[in-house]
């Protein structure tokens, strides 16, 4: 079956409430006005139940089909994310950001504009037996919005019993969709170092210990966790992306830091490099005779999709678009996604929709595609209208 005509119909409108959040852009837990704007398009869509607050800023609502479920399914969730990212954008659009340094430079405007058109659809239409639940999540973007709603008793609360989520891919073309079963999206960890050495003239520096030399060395020595500590048939990412030290050409600093960042697929693979991490850190203080205290803080977990939930994804997503424009394939992405903490509460899949030849995601050039708008909410309608048929 092809895209929802009536969401054809409700396109205009889809895309104006996307780019009026995409105007107005807030980040993190602190997305007041999109969640406001969220609530009420759900209470005026006549939703059943509208809840704020999950999970300190997050919206859920209930809509409820024709008739209780009976013997199946009770209840599933659909969940879109609602913060962006502190980007001065770059786009030019016409609705471009209205605050300075924030930008939704990650499609989450999207993402929250799709399921809120799917959720109108819905709750005109209810075709369906038990609950569909709508959840909309404040700070994907590093804050872990998904485990705060979780905590705040999201899925006990309303019953869900499968739960989905969706992400833009920007190079997939525009009506295609893909996901794999098991291991999709890396987890991740913080690496955070502090270097205490001894400072000194930048001639004397055999009385001193320099910092930026301690940290080169760690930085030279973390490269090598990955490529001889790991299987190469595994995966994981060490990345080092911040070093600072000094302030002067002439003065070996007393201190440096070092952040980065860990991405991997497995338990196994997280436990190691985190060893062999600490391990390199301990090697490098001894020999330099630096004090090198390491935070290693563990963030997002895997996202393990699950085979019985990804093949409904992919079969819902086949009969809009067709067979050839749904990969169930793809390698994993070792980007991070706090839906990872939903699957690992309930069965789920998580699903990419194209973007089309868009910038990249948390460039300052990014834009969400209108043109996936009907797709994505086509998905959302039939996904709940396949898995609570009564």
């Amino acid at each position: 079956m092809p895209i929802v005509n009536r969401v054809a119909d409700l396109q205009a409108d889809i895309m104006g409430w996307r780019r009026d959040l995409h105007a107005h852009p807030e980040l993190m837990y602190d997305v007041h006005r999109t969640a406001a704007f969220v609530a009420d398009r759900l209470r005026e869509f006549g939703c059943d139940e509208v809840a704020t607050g999950l999970g300190r800023t997050g919206v859920v609502g209930v809509i409820k089909g024709r008739k209780p479920a009976n013997g199946g399914l009770k209840a599933i969730g659909l969940r879109a994310d609602m913060d962006a990212l502190p980007i001065e954008e770059e786009t030019g659009v016409e609705y471009q950001s209205t605050v300075p340094g924030k930008m939704h430079a990650c499609g989450h405007d999207g993402h929250t504009a799709m399921l809120l058109g799917a959720a109108r659809y819905l709750a005109e239409t209810r075709n369906f037996a038990g609950d569909a639940v709508v959840i909309f999540q404040p700070a994907e973007e590093g804050g872990a919005g998904a485990a705060a709603m979780i905590k705040d008793g999201l899925m006990d609360r309303f019953n869900v019993e499968q739960v989905y989520g969706m992400h833009n891919s920007p190079g997939m073309a525009v009506g295609t969709f893909a996901t794999r079963v098991g291991p999709t999206m890396a987890a991740t960890d913080h690496v955070n170092i502090s270097i205490e050495g001894v400072g000194g003239h930048a001639a004397r520096p055999h009385k001193s210990i320099d910092s930026v030399l301690v940290g080169a060395q760690l930085i030279t020595a973390l490269q090598s966790v990955v490529s001889r500590s790991v299987d190469p048939l595994d995966a994981a990412v060490l990345s080092i992306c911040e070093f600072h030290a000094g302030n002067a050409r002439n003065v070996i600093p007393q201190t440096a830091e070092l952040k980065g960042t860990v991405r991997s697929l497995t338990p196994e693979v997280r436990d190691l490099v985190e060893q062999r991490v600490r391990e390199v850190v301990a090697g490098v203080a001894q020999l330099s005779g630096a004090k090198i205290t390491l935070d290693y803080e563990r963030s997002y977990p895997v996202l393990v999709n699950h085979a019985a939930e990804t093949d409904i994804a992919a079969r819902v997503a086949t009969e809009i678009v067709g067979e050839d424009k749904v990969s169930t394939d793809i390698p994993p992405v070792m980007g991070a996604e706090d839906f990872a903490y939903m699957v690992e509460a309930r069965p789920g899949a998580f699903i990419f929709i194209g973007n089309g030849d868009s910038a990249g995601l948390h460039h300052p050039a990014y834009n969400f595609n209108d043109d996936a708008i009907v797709y994505g909410s086509s998905y959302w309608i039939k996904l709940v209208e396949t898995q609570l048929a009564g």
